[in-house]
């Protein structure tokens, strides 16, 4: 009887070793799945985009962390494309305008505000709000140990990843000008 339950593992080992199943029993990809990651990355996908591919080309499951930990791993550089548009604007004839007197802080751009409450909550190192292009405003605090955390609002709504970095670049920004 024993044995009977052992050939019948065998044989269900032989289906998930299909090409398709190989890197699903494991949720690392193989080989093979790497090099077609890093053909993405070569292309210009971003992560977001790239995991979306991976669960749906090759049924594996992965978070947005170990899809950047595989970049990582794998020595590969993301291209982030929106770097570059500014470097080919600042070779133009036409010097770059200031800000507008009514931005919140200098460089804002996306439609992304972000400021800085005078008195910040106890256990928080500073707070703020923050406006994101599509008009929706969550509050944020940073406490002592460096994290970031957003409230209120939409209770379901999540940031476009433009303006997820925009806010970062700003909030940065800002901090940096506190003496933060």
């Amino acid at each position: 009887m024993i044995t009977d339950n052992f050939q019948d593992g065998e044989s269900n080992e032989e289906v998930s070793s299909s090409p398709k199943n190989a890197g699903s029993a494991d949720s690392h990809p193989s080989d093979e799945q790497k090099r077609q990651i890093a053909g993405w990355v070569n292309e210009g996908m971003g992560l977001s985009d790239i995991q979306k591919k991976i669960n749906d080309d090759f049924g594996l499951v992965m978070t947005y962390m170990d899809v950047r930990f595989l970049v990582d791993d794998l020595n590969l550089d993301l291209i982030d494309e929106e770097e570059e548009e500014p470097a080919v604007d600042e070779d133009s004839d036409d010097e770059s305008t200031p800000p507008a007197p009514d931005d919140p802080l200098d460089g804002a751009t996306g439609g992304v505000q972000v400021e800085l409450d005078t008195v910040t909550p106890p256990g928080a190192m500073a707070s703020g709000s923050v406006t994101f292009s599509d008009g929706q405003q969550k509050k944020w605090t940073l406490d002592q140990f460096g994290r970031l955390g957003l409230s209120g609002g939409d209770e379901g709504y999540k940031p476009s990843d433009d303006d997820v970095m925009e806010f970062q670049k700003q909030l940065d920004s800002a901090l940096r000008g506190k003496g933060f």
